[in-house]
């Protein structure tokens, strides 16, 4: 079987390799650019990957889809990008959903790309099967007015305004947490991420535009631009779900939040210290750090599992976090996909137990989570792979002209509904933001 090659150049501007990258890749019905947006970590492989094209590709809706993603992959041998639905639930936990969907991205969804590009901060490596590097990177370094001609027929087409409705009322909202605090005295859960959707109608969008106005305004680890086919995912997200890399394999699940001050450098420290020492999110977070532990075993060696870092603090351009780490080795039986078949969906966007948690969700939210609170990246020939949690991000299905945008939180019994929902509105304040200034822009 051919193998891809891969070919380096080296380049002096990385914000302008990027933006090269991103007026190219718009071309594809098919691509997905993941960006680090320069945040230092060691578990961080590259400033920005991104895949274009298809050699191969696997759409499918929940019923066996994990077992033919596995056959799929087995098949290719060779890199996969694509993401998994929240409403795989339906195969990992038997919960399956019969919420109403309207951006409708499939549930399962993985290409093999016909180029992959690998960017560190002085180098991009372009990887094919032909030897066609040459013409790619000129290609790549030409592509500013191919974009200036997408943007400019975009722009004609945008010309009503885009009205922003909550799925449910703030009062509804309140009284489904009061509810959800009964569940969690009587004793059904510990923790619950509940969730609401924003949406707009009629929306016509420029996809580029919208995503490079989201990654200026909150540059997070886990942002993406991911396109399938006429649907779009735009993504700030600063979590990491599930990372492998030989025998190591890690999660990162966040939960605490706190609004920044950027206007006064003592008041944002202190919004810091105080998320730091809150008991409240504390016990949000070592809930979920357990519910990963659990994951975790269920995939790793035994006596492997353990928590690396706990209650860490992280600041992000519109907020502050509390992320904890748990790591493990790897069970060497296992296939990547059953990996993630085992733990998915993540801890930090269901609550604990996980099984009782998700029928709650689907008891009490109004419309089906789909991409939002999934996971989307990459895998490796050798079974590494990494994989974001699909939050803090805008879904656009382009033929529909529907927009959405969900938000939520971490409910415990101490919760208090009105705070909580001021969380899911600081959570969305930047999309609103973008979409605002798209108006005054075009």
């Amino acid at each position: 079987m051919a193998k891809r090659h891969f070919v380096s150049f080296p380049f002096s501007d990385l914000y302008n390799i990027k933006q090269q990258v991103l007026n190219w890749s718009v071309r594809f019905n098919t691509f997905a650019f993941l960006d680090n947006q320069l945040y230092p970590s060691p578990e961080n492989n590259y400033e920005c990957l991104i895949a274009v094209g298809e050699r191969a590709r696997l759409k499918i809706n929940a019923g066996g889809a994990f077992e033919k993603l596995k056959t799929f992959s087995q098949e290719q041998e060779d890199w996969l990008f694509g993401h998994f639905s929240f409403d795989l639930k339906s195969e990992t936990e038997n919960v399956p959903s019969s919420l109403p969907d309207q951006v409708l991205f499939p549930d399962l969804f993985f290409f093999v790309p016909d180029t992959i590009l690998l960017i560190f901060q002085r180098e991009i490596q372009i990887g094919l099967f032909g030897g066609h590097h040459h013409e790619i990177w000129d290609e790549i370094k030409n592509s500013s007015s191919h974009a200036k001609e997408v943007l400019a027929v975009a722009k004609e087409n945008i010309s009503a305004p885009v009205i922003i409705q909550n799925r449910m009322s703030r009062e509804e909202y309140l009284r489904v947490i009061e509810n959800l605090r009964q569940h969690i005295l009587l004793g059904d859960c510990y923790e619950i991420n509940y969730c609401q959707e924003f949406f707009a109608e009629s929306a016509s969008l420029d996809p580029l535009e919208l995503y490079r106005a989201l990654a200026s305004i909150s540059p997070n680890p886990f942002s993406a631009y991911y396109s399938v086919d006429d649907h779009f995912l735009f993504c700030a997200s600063p979590e990491r779900f599930l990372k492998r890399r030989g025998d190591n394999i890690l999660s990162q699940p966040i939960k605490g939040t706190a609004a920044r001050d950027l206007d006064n450098a003592v008041q944002d420290e202190l919004l810091r210290t105080r998320l730091a020492e809150s008991e409240k999110d504390r016990a949000e977070n070592v809930m979920v750090v357990d519910l990963v532990r659990n994951d975790l075993s269920k995939i790793c060696e035994s006596d492997t599992v353990h928590v690396s870092e706990l209650f860490g603090i992280y600041s992000f351009p519109q907020v502050h976090q509390m992320i904890s780490t748990v790591m493990g080795k790897p069970r060497s039986d296992l296939y990547w996909t059953d990996m993630i078949a085992r733990t998915f969906p993540m801890g930090s966007m269901t609550g604990a137990p996980k099984k009782r948690v998700l029928e709650l969700i689907e008891q009490y939210e109004k419309s089906k989570r789909g991409l939002f609170s999934g996971a989307l990246g990459y895998v490796k020939p050798n079974q590494d792979f990494d994989f974001n949690v699909v939050i803090r991000s805008l879904l656009y299905n382009r033929t529909l002209h529907y927009l959405a945008y969900f938000a939520g939180s971490g409910i415990t019994f101490n919760s208090d509904p009105e705070k909580e929902y001021e969380e899911c509105l600081l959570k969305v304040a930047a999309f609103e933001k973008i979409i605002k200034t798209r108006h005054t822009e075009v």
